[in-house]
C-alpha cells in the first residue's frame, strides 16, 4: 500500500505474515493463554489474539464479576464443595483485586482475554492453587451472563434517577407556568392554544413510560444463570437458590440452555433505550426550535449554549443539538444487538462478546443526555410575553368557534366546520384576527350568529374552556402537576 507524502500508514495495519499462522509467528508461543492452554502448544497468531480479547471493553464489569464470584465461592463452601479454608483465601483474594483495580493498580492483561481470567490468573498469583477451586461448577458462559444482567439491572436504576429528575424538572416549569399561554401545534403549524404548562407535563408522560419499560425489563432479567455453567448444567450439588438470592437476582434461571444464550435483557435495555433517546431528541427538537429567533420562546444561559468561532453574536443550542443527534446511537446500538443475535443457534457463540460494547455505549449515551436534559430544563427561562404574543397569529380559536356554533345554534359539526372555515378565510382577506371581524362579516357566512360569539375568541377564554379531563385549563393542569409528583416523585 502506498502513501502519499507526509502520510503514514495506519498504527494497525494488520500484518499479513502475523495474520496468517501461528507456526509463522515467533511470538505466538507467549500468547498461550494459561486458563485454556493445556490443550494448545502454540498461541493465536497476532490477529487472531486482538479479535479474540474483550478486556479492553469488559473490564467494565469487574466489580461485577467479583461479587458473583463470592457469591459462587460462598455457596460452593457451603456445600462442602470447596474447604472453609480454601473459601476463605478466595473471597480475601478477591476483595484485594478490587482494591487493586478501584486504584488503578490493577494490570489488564490482553493474553488473558476478558475480565474474568484477569480476575482468575490474579487471584492465582494472589492465593496460589487455590484460586483453581473458584472456577468449580461454572463456566465463562453463565460468569459473564450473570455478571452482565447485574451491570444492566444497576444501570436501569441509575437511569430510573435520572428520569426521576428530569420529570422533577419538568414537573417544577410546568407548575411555575401553568397558565402561560402558547400556540400548540400540529404539523408545525399553530393549531390551538395550550398552555406552557401542559405541553410539557407531555414529557413528564413520555418519561413515565420510559421508566415503566424499563422497571418490566428489570423484573424479567432478575433471574440468575450462574449455575447453568457451560450450558448443561453442572453435576455438582450446587445451590443455584442461594447464589441468586446472594446476589439480589428474584430466582435462578429455569433453563440452563437458555441461561447462558439468552441476551433478550440486552436487547430489551436497548429497545427501552431507543425509545428514550427519541423522546429526548424530540424534547431537545422543541428547545432548539423555541431558543431560535423566529419563535423566541425560551432563553438558555451561558452554561447550556456556545459561540461562534467566526460570529460573534450568535448563542447556539448546542447541548440540545447533541443529545438530538446522539439518538441515533442508542438506535444504532439496537440495530446492531439485533443483527448480532438474529442467526445464532443456542446455545454460546463468540459472535455474543459483541454484546456488551452497544449496551456500554449506549448507556453512557443516556446518561450524558438525561444530564444535560435535566441542565436546561432547570436553565431555561421561557419568556411568557413572546409565547402569548405567538398565539395572536394563526387562527387559534377557530375551534372555538365551530364549538359555539354547534352548541349555541345546535349545527352538526361538519357543517359548523365548512362556517368556520368561510369565516377564517374572511379574517385572512382582512388581515386581522377572528375576533376582530365585524359581527356583520360573520352573519354574512351564517345569519344565526350573535354577539355572544366574541365570548368564545379569545386566547384566555379557549384554554380555560379545555376542562375535559387531561385538558389544557389552568385548573386542570395545576391539578396534573400535583398527580404527576405524586404518581414520578
Amino acid at each position: 500500500m502506498s502513501t502519499r507524502p507526509n502520510e503514514t500508514a495506519p498504527e494497525h495495519e494488520p500484518d499479513p505474515a502475523a495474520a496468517a499462522s501461528p507456526d509463522t509467528d515467533p511470538a505466538a508461543e507467549d500468547r498461550v493463554n494459561p486458563m485454556w492452554g493445556g490443550h494448545f502448544s502454540v498461541g493465536p497468531a497476532e490477529a487472531m489474539a486482538r479479535i479474540n480479547a474483550s478486556i479492553d471493553v469488559d473490564r467494565r464489569l469487574y466489580a461485577q464479576d467479583i461479587a458473583a464470584s463470592k457469591a459462587h465461592c460462598a455457596m460452593l463452601v457451603a456445600q462442602g464443595i470447596v474447604s472453609a479454608q480454601d473459601g476463605e483465601a478466595i473471597a480475601q483474594g478477591l476483595d484485594t483485586i478490587s482494591r487493586e483495580i478501584e486504584s488503578g493498580k490493577f494490570t489488564f492483561k490482553a493474553a488473558l482475554e476478558d475480565i474474568h481470567m484477569n480476575v482468575e490468573a490474579r487471584l492465582a498469583e494472589l492465593i496460589g492453587e487455590a484460586a483453581g477451586r473458584l472456577h468449580t461448577a461454572r463456566s465463562r458462559n453463565d460468569q459473564v451472563a450473570t455478571d452482565f444482567r447485574l451491570w444492566v439491572r444497576q444501570a436501569i436504576d441509575g437511569l430510573d434517577r435520572q428520569l426521576r429528575a428530569l420529570q422533577a424538572a419538568l414537573i417544577d416549569q410546568a407548575e411555575a407556568h401553568a397558565a402561560t399561554v402558547m400556540p400548540g401545534y400540529t404539523h408545525l403549524q399553530a393549531a390551538q392554544p395550550v398552555t406552557f404548562g401542559h405541553h410539557l407535563l407531555a414529557y413528564v408522560e413520555m418519561l413515565g413510560r420510559d421508566r415503566g419499560r424499563f422497571a418490566d425489563a428489570r423484573t424479567r432479567l432478575n433471574e440468575c444463570p450462574l449455575g447453568a455453567a457451560a450450558l448443561a448444567g453442572t453435576s455438582f450439588p450446587i445451590d443455584r437458590e442461594a447464589t441468586a438470592a446472594a446476589l439480589g437476582f428474584d430466582r435462578p434461571t429455569a433453563n440452563s440452555i437458555d441461561s447462558v444464550s439468552d441476551r433478550d435483557f440486552a436487547l430489551e435495555f436497548l429497545a427501552a433505550g431507543a425509545v428514550l433517546a427519541i423522546h429526548l431528541s424530540r424534547l431537545a427538537e422543541e428547545l432548539v426550535i423555541w431558543c431560535s429567533q423566529g419563535f423566541g420562546f425560551i432563553a438558555l444561559s451561558d452554561a447550556f449554549t456556545t459561540g461562534s468561532s467566526i460570529m460573534p453574536q450568535k448563542r447556539n443550542p448546542d447541548a440540545a443539538e447533541l443529545v438530538r443527534g446522539k439518538a441515533g446511537r442508542v438506535i444504532g446500538a439496537l440495530t446492531g444487538l439485533l443483527t448480532v443475535m438474529k442467526g445464532l443457534p443456542l446455545a454460546y457463540g463468540k459472535d455474543m462478546q459483541e454484546d456488551k460494547e452497544p449496551v456500554f455505549d449506549a448507556y453512557d449515551t443516556l446518561s450524558l443526555s438525561l444530564a444535560a436534559s435535566i441542565g436546561m430544563i432547570r436553565d431555561m427561562r421561557p419568556d411568557p410575553a413572546a409565547l402569548e404574543a405567538a398565539t395572536k397569529a394563526g387562527f387559534l380559536t377557530a375551534t372555538d368557534l365551530a364549538d359555539w356554533l354547534v352548541r349555541a345554534l345546535g349545527l352538526p359539526f361538519r357543517e359548523a366546520h365548512h362556517i368556520t372555515g368561510a369565516i377564517v378565510r374572511r379574517a385572512e382577506a382582512r388581515a386581522c384576527a377572528l375576533a376582530e371581524v365585524p359581527l356583520s362579516e360573520m352573519q354574512a357566512v351564517e345569519p344565526c350568529i350573535t354577539e355572544e360569539v366574541f365570548e368564545v375568541l379569545s386566547v384566555a377564554r379557549s384554554v380555560a374552556s379545555r376542562t375535559s379531563f387531561g385538558g389544557t385549563a389552568p385548573t386542570l393542569v395545576r391539578a396534573a402537576v400535583a398527580a404527576a409528583r405524586e404518581r414520578f416523585l
